[in-house]
């Protein structure tokens, strides 16, 4: 039948092809879409993808090739559903943050500039290997490797630094 759907695109043939997978097609998309309505859309948008990838595409199975074709389609449809909502972000919520940010500046500077002092002071209360693996990962920039080069403490050791001490400031500072 596909030989023959490719010479002809007689659409009545496809149909004929299609019929018996329907409902297999239907349940792969309502699995995917989780919506009766949409399923059903799929399903009809699916066969007239048929006519267009099915003359282009050797298929040996029928029915495996429809199903990944089905699921194939369901997801991009998934991803098209999620770009929409991207999409249709409400910008001005963050335009109302950022004035709402921006009337408290006062208070939120000296709100930082207190935090900052209780944070330099907790780092001053580190043991000197986690304070100086914490200066230099998060002020200077380093990474874990060039920490270990400069200060000849072994990775695992630069590593339970910075996490011990991540701890002890969070403690300092609540």
């Amino acid at each position: 039948m596909i030989k023959r759907f490719r010479k002809s695109q007689d659409l009545e043939l496809l149909g004929k092809l299609y019929q018996p997978y329907m409902h297999l097609v239907y349940g792969v998309c309502l699995k995917y879409l989780k919506d009766k309505d949409s399923a059903q859309d799929a399903v009809m948008a699916i066969f007239e993808e048929l006519v267009i990838k099915l003359p282009k595409h050797e298929v040996e199975n029928f029915k495996s090739w429809l199903y990944v074709l089905s699921k194939n389609h369901c997801l991009m449809e998934l991803r098209k559903q999620k770009r929409q909502k991207t999409d249709s972000f409400d910008y001005s919520d963050l335009e109302l943050m950022e004035n709402g940010q921006l009337q408290h500046h006062e208070e939120d500077y000296t709100f930082q500039e207190d935090n900052l002092e209780k944070l330099t002071a907790c780092i001053a209360q580190l043991k000197k290997e986690q304070r100086r693996c914490v200066e230099l990962f998060y002020l200077d920039k380093k990474s874990y490797k060039e920490i270990t080069d400069s200060t000849s403490y072994e990775l695992k050791k630069v590593k339970s630094y910075i996490q011990n001490a991540k701890r002890n400031l969070k403690q300092c500072m609540e």
